[in-house]
């Protein structure tokens, strides 16, 4: 162990001493970054419908770098929370990339790829802080190669292997390149070109995206039980909360599913699925005027009468019965997006 401790040590020193070769740039209010493809530089970046609509006083927690989610959402009021609601767009994990579509000053608005939308074809659009972007030649540069796809709901990067010196808790479904991976700790790539750690049952390793095992539906259904519990955020798509759209998003991202990334558009793709033929990971719509007006919410059938979803403010990531009357009325149809095996 004293030697293989000292091979990592000694390697993540040679690591560090390349890391200070590559360009790393935060954005800066001077800086014009319109058109440019950036990398978001926090555990989680909230998007804003506009660049004046959140609140100083509350929301200075998700606006900083690096931010800090838990104390955001657990220090605000049910009603505070609430008030987030048609605020807010999305969320865009660490590392993740972003078209720059428009500049005001110390704000963007941006495009999130990987997140489908008829809103904007690059990917989800709104508003968010310039200091949480960056850049660097050797973090771009790697884009295709093998990366680490975080499968906890959050885990802790560290500044040295086997966690020490923690730096950063990231998001499920977080992917960073890969320089080494070990056993039991894989040295990662940050959006700014910097060496740091994750522990190995934290993450799987895999060399791109279509590498991602095809998952069953009972596979997404245990998936998505890792966030029972876990408190409702409008517009969360991440680890620290989710939204009911970004909730079933995520969970078949993680996985190798790209679906869009809000409840409406996730009706219309897919493979269309009769009620009596639900099966598990299968995911059910439901809408204004019983079901005949517009779509609002979305679940994942768990099997055995059951759903899990994240409901709405005042609640968490539950199950409940698919007959709960509130929904049953409301009911839609239903899609499935795993591939048939």
């Amino acid at each position: 162990m004293r030697k293989l401790m000292k091979v990592l040590f000694s390697l993540a020193m040679l690591l560090g001493m390349f890391t200070n070769t590559a360009s790393a740039e935060k954005g800066t209010a001077e800086t014009n970054v319109i058109g440019q493809d950036l990398y978001v530089d926090v555990a989680a970046a909230t998007l804003w419908s506009n660049p004046d609509a959140a609140r100083d006083d509350i929301d200075g927690p998700s606006l900083s770098n690096p931010v800090d989610l838990r104390e955001w959402t657990t220090s605000m009021s049910y009603e505070q929370k609430l008030w987030l609601v048609g605020e807010l767009e999305t969320q865009a994990l660490y590392g993740q990339k972003v078209r720059v579509l428009e500049q005001q000053g110390e704000w963007v608005k941006v495009a999130v790829y990987g997140q489908p939308t008829p809103r904007n074809e690059l990917g989800y659009p709104g508003w968010m802080p310039l200091e949480q972007l960056t850049t660097s030649d050797r973090f771009e540069s790697a884009d295709g190669k093998p990366f680490a796809l975080i499968t906890n709901p959050t885990a802790w990067l560290s500044k040295a292997p086997f966690g020490h010196k923690q730096d950063l808790e990231l998001s499920y479904n977080t992917r960073l390149p890969v320089l080494k991976a070990f056993r039991h700790t894989i040295a990662v790539l940050t959006p700014e070109g910097k060496v740091r750690w994750l522990d190995a049952k934290d993450a799987k390793v895999y060399k791109n995206e279509s590498d991602i095992p095809v998952p069953t539906g009972e596979q997404l259904v245990e998936e998505a039980k890792k966030f029972l519990g876990l408190p409702y955020l409008w517009a969360g798509a991440a680890g620290f909360g989710f939204d009911c759209s970004g909730f079933t998003h995520t969970v078949h991202k993680a996985n190798g599913i790209t679906i869009p990334r809000d409840s409406g558009p996730q009706s219309k793709e897919g493979l269309i699925v009769d009620k009596d033929q639900l099966k598990p990971g299968d995911l059910m719509f439901f809408a204004y005027d019983e079901g005949k007006g517009r779509v609002h919410h979305v679940a994942m059938y768990a099997g055995n009468g059951m759903m899990i979803h994240s409901p709405n403010t005042a609640s968490t990531v539950r199950l409940d019965p698919i007959s709960t009357p509130a929904y049953a009325v409301e009911f839609s149809g239903a899609r499935r997006y795993v591939p048939e095996q």
